[in-house]
Order: C-alpha cells, then sequence, then structure tokens
C-alpha cells in the first residue's frame, strides 16, 4: 500500500513553474505545475550536463532547461526530439488542492545522480 506524503498545496506552487523537494538523501525532486494546473514532478536535474530543471520554464506540459534549453516532457521525464535522454519520474496524487508524493519513492528513488561540479576541473596535487 502507497503511503502518500503531503508536500505542499497547489497554490503553493507558481503557476508555469516549480517548487523543490528537498530529501533526506539524493537531490531535490522538483514539482512542476502547468497553465492548465497539472502537476508533475521530476528529479531535478536534466538529461544533459545535470542542469536544474526547477529553474527552467515550463510551457505547456514541458520543461526548457536553464543551462542548455533542452525540452523535458514533464509526464514521463524524456527529452524532446533531436535531443536524447531522460530524467527520473515521481509519482504525484493531487487530492483536494494538496499536492502528496509517494514516500518510499521520495526517500529510495533516482539517488545515485549527483550535481556537476561548476568550474573548471582542476588537479590537486
Amino acid at each position: 500500500m502507497t503511503q502518500w506524503k503531503y508536500i505542499c498545496q497547489v497554490a503553493d506552487i507558481p503557476r508555469q513553474g516549480a517548487r523543490r523537494v528537498a530529501r533526506p538523501q539524493g537531490l531535490e525532486v522538483a514539482v512542476f505545475r502547468t497553465a492548465a494546473d497539472a502537476v508533475y514532478a521530476l528529479l531535478d536535474y536534466s538529461p544533459y550536463k545535470g542542469g536544474p530543471l526547477s529553474q527552467g520554464m515550463v510551457f505547456g506540459d514541458n520543461v526548457a532547461c536553464p543551462l542548455h534549453n533542452w525540452t523535458i516532457h514533464l509526464a514521463d521525464g524524456q527529452a524532446l526530439a533531436p535531443d536524447e535522454g531522460s530524467t527520473p519520474t515521481f509519482r504525484v496524487q493531487v487530492e483536494a488542492g494538496a499536492v502528496y508524493m509517494d514516500a518510499t519513492e521520495l526517500a529510495g528513488h533516482a539517488l545515485a545522480q549527483t550535481r556537476p561540479l561548476a568550474g573548471p576541473a582542476q588537479r590537486c596535487t
């Protein structure tokens, strides 16, 4: 049986924007709200170079990565052609204006990704 964890109210997510959800381990999850008030959740990680999708522009059922302008479909996390790749999705439930996520999935899904280091790589001696 799924245990749903309360995240926020739909109204707390900007329309055509996102809200980040911290987790005990792993990267944050981005919870998106479309202009039509549909709610989706993706790992806050672009499949190309790991950019923060939560800072991207939401249009229709997609988000544009703020770093490289890749378009990611919110429902399945797939990059739209000609780009290839995907970002992990998370189950979301909306009930009476409240957003819930699967607590087990939130705690244990997609823990392997790490945020890339900024700046040029340097060798420590």
